[in-house]
């Protein structure tokens, strides 16, 4: 078992969440996931002796926590590692993590919706080619559980298009059918091919003419 979790993809800073469930998940099959909860058993008091089944409930928690904290940072970067080894224990280390990762997370998201909702299309190139560029922010939004309606990011992609497509954006707002993204970047393509042949065909004529 262990062997196969030794097998997980290295945290390298992105994507924690995912990183995160896989590594709390491993802890609970190897039943060491505890000590990121549960605190260390107090030690006794100056004077105080200490019954024996304490003392081993304190070397257990230590044995476990000495376990998950090597099995967090044997699942991370060697970059990592050697940033987050020095944390006394499990807990400290896990805490660490979320506080900064999930801080970074939040603005990420922030990032990713100003990208998107600044974005626009223009002649400059391909608009095939920014309509994929677009569908990889939307798909950045999945890995963040940012999970938005598909015909939200088909209408605000279509209000996206470039101003010259002005009449094929108001076909497409007028369909009846509900539209999705395949769909939308097949039209877009066809469009672009046609505008393509009209382009090449109004060049021909004016040297036709110059001629």
């Amino acid at each position: 078992m262990t062997t196969k979790f030794a097998k997980l993809e290295k945290f390298e800073g992105v994507d924690f969440r995912r990183w995160k469930k896989k590594v709390h998940f491993m802890l609970i099959i190897l039943k060491d996931a505890c000590v990121l909860t549960t605190p260390r058993p107090v030690e006794a008091k100056e004077g105080v002796v200490d019954r024996i089944e304490e003392i081993r409930r304190r070397h257990k928690w230590d044995n476990d926590d000495y376990i998950s904290k090597g099995h967090i940072l044997n699942s991370m970067s060697d970059a990592l590692f050697d940033i987050h080894s020095e944390s006394l224990y499990a807990k400290e280390l896990w805490d660490t993590l979320k506080l900064k990762y999930i801080t970074e997370d939040a603005s990420s998201k922030k990032f990713l919706v100003s990208n998107f909702n600044n974005y626009n299309m223009d002649d400059s190139k391909s608009v095939t080619e920014q309509y994929n560029e677009l569908l990889g922010i939307c798909g950045q939004f999945k890995l963040h559980r940012m999970n938005i309606d598909e015909s939200i990011d088909v209408s605000t992609i279509i209000d996206k298009l470039p101003s010259s497509w002005k009449n094929f954006k108001h076909n497409l707002k007028h369909q009846k059918e509900e539209l999705y993204l395949v769909q939308l970047a097949s039209h877009i393509c066809i469009e672009e091919s046609l505008c393509a042949k009209e382009s090449d065909k109004s060049g021909k004529k004016k040297k036709k003419r110059k001629s």
